[in-house]
């Protein structure tokens, strides 16, 4: 329960259908498979202690009776099992009977949840059976002791009160106004369903889509166990299609046709807080509901679910390649529409022969062919100064040429001294200013030449150097559109490649090849061998662990501890705790302080959930401090 995470688990029993006393001891053992692996949130499906099946049978008082006897069976043998316990199984009450979710803890059964809309078409007769829990909410009495029944019941852990838990049953999840809405509403972040639903063909993706669905719209964890197995195959098939979703994500689904457990954690934490992000997301009054408390040991959840190294990356090469058309596009036309705005069909941008500037030249390529405009009229500008080795040099040069556009060379190494003798700077000295200079320098040439040419001076930046501040201030961090601003370094190298897989120009493939293979650099001191010399990574940082932290923080507001442990299980292999732990410090520390660049951005298309902009998704205080951040890193022990 560390860090929020809940371990949960749908499972479908094998089912005698109508033999009670066999049903409930299968419970029992598969409570026992789950107790093991620590799971603190069980769910079955529907009906499951008589089985689904049983139609006619449930006029039966044998095997109501039967049935009932059996749920006292469950919960006495689970008395030591530190878990919230969800079983189906059929309820009479005031000379009804109700299709029911009964709710263990410790022993005890502390709440039943009436199934509200029964289903009375095609293969399904519940009315013959059962009736609706619709508007059903008191407390019975079960062997001395005052439980709650009715649909509108949360439970309430105890130990963890961010976890909030409530039922809906099978049917419920299809209509217009699923309960689970209301139960959200009132503060629910994980629902169950415990679910009969029998297999069609196709009927497997709407299920899917039904949950996952759902668990977006509600902003809640989803956990859906379906009969499988067992039950009577007189007229129809049971799957078992188990799955456990969290805000639209499925993160586990078990195998159709073999009953069994699906586990994975949810993590309540993140949930709430998406919630409170969301001004749209509105709770309700919550004073219709009962609320029941539930006790779990507080322990840390060993993780299952996987986190990408790449949560910007989409992991399909399929998907990935859409979304890459897809990003190359809004930044194409995002810029379309700055150029027409004001009536200009030319654009300046600085190539250095790096990955960002191949990516703002190939979205500025996109540009023009959207609006009929002629690529000539792209002015690129290499700037070889001190650092600018031959195959960045090259690179820049051969990537103009095969997308058409105009190239100039203006070599800034005399401007830059002129300027050094002028601010009585030794060039033999590499520092900060002997870099900035460059920076600057460029940025000027840059600015003033789309001034001679009429032309926009496009940006190249990246998402991932703005939030680590890793540019020159009023140098590299100024352009007039940034249309690389809202794309992570690591999604970067991506477009740059599928640019290359897909431009069907071999010279042009050949030369983002090589790019794409090029270490990251400013080239802003002298090359040692000709070769580049300054390895932006080895100063800030591996991207793919500052973009990993950048995800975590910005999208989904991770504490440091939280984002700490999630890299090291993430990065195992690839980086130790103790490199994980320093970077990490790195980030929080060049995040808070170099906000001030990103107070005063150029404008840019936003492409992805993640943004920094000034005007948009980061309002963020330039003087704030970093203190309480760095707090928590200092007092972890790795």
């Amino acid at each position: 329960m560390k860090n929020g995470y809940i371990k949960t688990a749908a499972a479908t029993p094998y089912i005698t259908v109508a033999d009670c006393n066999a049903n409930g001891n299968e419970i029992i053992r598969l409570i026992h498979e789950m107790e093991k692996e620590h799971v603190k949130v069980m769910t079955f499906p529907e009906l499951c202690i008589t089985g689904y099946t049983c139609q006619d049978l449930f006029l039966q008082r044998r095997l109501l009776d039967s049935a009932w006897e059996t749920l006292l069976k469950i919960t006495k043998e689970t008395a030591d099992v530190d878990a919230l316990v969800f079983v189906g199984v059929p309820f009479r009450n005031h000379g009804k009977l109700y299709n029911v979710a009964a709710v263990l803890n410790r022993g005890e059964i502390i709440g039943l949840v009436p199934k509200t809309y029964l289903p009375n078409y095609g293969e399904f007769y519940e009315q013959r059976h059962f009736a609706s829990g619709l508007g059903c909410l008191e407390y019975v009495d079960i062997e001395g002791k005052r439980v709650p029944f009715g649909t509108d019941i949360l439970f309430i852990c105890e130990e963890e009160p961010e976890l909030v838990a409530a039922a809906e049953i099978c049917e419920d999840l299809w209509v217009t106004l699923p309960p689970s809405v209301l139960h959200a509403q009132a503060g629910a972040n994980l629902i169950v369903n415990l679910s009969a639903s029998n297999e069609m063909v196709g009927k497997d993706s709407y299920r899917r889509d039904l949950v996952s669905g759902q668990s977006a719209r509600l902003v809640c964890g989803y956990v859906y166990a379906n009969a499988g197995e067992g039950e009577s195959t007189q007229d129809l098939v049971f799957g078992g299609q188990n799955m456990i979703a969290e805000n639209g994500v499925i993160l586990a689904e078990g195998k159709r046709f073999h009953n069994g457990i699906v586990c994975s954690e949810i993590d309540v934490q993140r949930l709430n807080d998406e919630r409170r992000r969301l001004t749209t997301y509105q709770p309700a009054d919550d004073s219709d509901h009962i609320k029941v408390s539930f006790h779990l040991n507080v322990e840390e959840t060993k993780l299952t679910r996987k986190y990408s190294q790449y949560p910007f990356v989409p992991s399909r090469k399929e998907e990935r390649d859409m979304r890459c058309d897809e990003i190359l596009n809004i930044q194409a036309m995002g810029l379309k529409k700055r150029m027409d705005h004001i009536h200009c069909h030319k654009a300046t941008v600085g190539l250095s022969g790096g990955l960002d500037s191949t990516l703002a030249l190939l979205v500025i390529a996109r540009a023009f062919d959207l609006s009929g405009a002629d690529r000539k009229d792209i002015h690129c500008i290499t700037m070889p100064c001190f650092g600018t080795t031959d195959r960045t040099y090259q690179n820049a040069c051969k990537l103009s040429q095969c997308l058409g556009a105009t190239l100039s060379e203006i070599n800034i190494k005399e401007a830059v001294n002129i300027h050094f003798r002028d601010i009585a700077h030794d060039p033999s000295v590499h520092d900060v200013t002997y870099e900035n200079s460059q920076a600057r320098e460029r940025t000027q040439i840059l600015m003033d030449s789309a001034n001679q040419d009429g032309s926009i001076l496009v940006g190249t930046g990246d998402l991932s150097e703005l939030a680590l501040g890793w540019a020159t201030y009023n140098g590299d961090h100024m352009s007039m559109y940034g249309v690389n601003a809202s794309v992570p370094k690591t999604l970067v190298r991506h477009l740059v490649r599928y640019y290359a897989d897909t431009c069907k120009d071999e010279k042009l493939t050949e030369v983002l090849l090589d790019i794409l293979d090029t270490p990251v650099s400013p080239e802003l001191l002298p090359p040692k061998d000709g070769k580049i010399a300054q390895k932006t990574e080895d100063l800030v940082g591996p991207y793919e662990l500052h973009d990993f932290y950048l995800y975590y923080m910005l999208r989904a507001g991770f504490e440091p501890e939280k984002i700490y442990r999630l890299a090291c299980e993430t990065f195992e292999g690839m980086y130790d705790k103790e490199t994980i732990f320093k970077w990490l410090k790195t980030f929080y520390w060049r995040f808070f302080a170099q906000q001030f660049k990103r107070s005063c951005l150029p404008d840019g298309p936003k492409v992805g959930s993640v943004a920094v902009s000034p005007r948009g998704d980061l309002r963020m205080p330039s003087d704030a401090s970093a203190g309480v951040w760095l707090e928590q890193l200092e007092n972890m022990d790795i």
